[in-house]
């Protein structure tokens, strides 16, 4: 009968599948190590990628800072110059509407028949007093201040008639009450109120 001795056989068996393994976990580390400097270089290169995003906007945003301070700044300047145009208009209308009002006054007053004492203006209300040769001018008076562009009504707020000592006559000594309105345009009342105080 014939022994085969199979050990050193196997033994090379052995050696080979131990040669087999060892190479498969030395491919396996490779592939990994591979893998992993693929996958660093990808993800190095989309970071710098996103930061060359990022500095791209940064510049960018740094353009729209400096022109939106310049719309501010242009805002701010068309405000300030609407404020002084405000201020100019009204010192422009406060310097010439006393000086129309006096004249349209001086237009209604009824030559030397009608002398006017004083005048007050409060806010929309101009009072003013003076003396007439009789009631009729007095009324003549107001119908022609009724006509004037910036007197909206005009009230009688007395009418006293008195006697002069030199020479000896009857005069009326009376008191108005006008409401006045600044702004042209302004439509006036089509009726005015009178009262009479004796």
């Amino acid at each position: 009968m014939i022994r085969i001795n199979l050990l050193p056989f196997r033994a090379a068996r052995k050696k080979e599948n131990v040669r087999r393994q060892i190479s498969i976990y030395g491919l396996s580390v490779i592939f990994l190590f591979v893998a992993m400097a693929y996958s660093y270089l990808s993800l190095n290169s989309q970071l710098e990628a996103l930061q060359a995003e990022k500095s791209r906007k940064v510049q960018e945003l740094a353009t729209y800072a400096h022109t939106t301070k310049r719309i501010n700044e242009v805002k701010r300047k068309v405000k300030e110059i609407q404020s002084k145009l405000v201020v100019i208009r009204g010192l422009e209308k406060n310097k010439t509407g006393p000086v129309k009002l006096l004249d349209e006054i001086s237009r209604a007053v009824p030559k030397g028949r009608l002398w006017l004492k004083s005048l007050q203006q409060t806010g929309e209300t101009l009072n003013m007093s003076g003396t007439a040769t009789d009631n009729n001018t007095v009324a003549l008076f107001m119908t022609n201040l009724e006509k004037a562009q910036q007197i909206i009504s005009v009230n009688l707020g007395s009418s006293q008639t008195t006697k002069l000592a030199q020479p000896e006559i009857d005069v009326s000594d009376f008191s108005l009450i006008c409401k006045i309105d600044a702004q042209k345009g302004k439509k006036k009342p089509k009726t005015t109120k009178r009262k009479r105080r004796r």
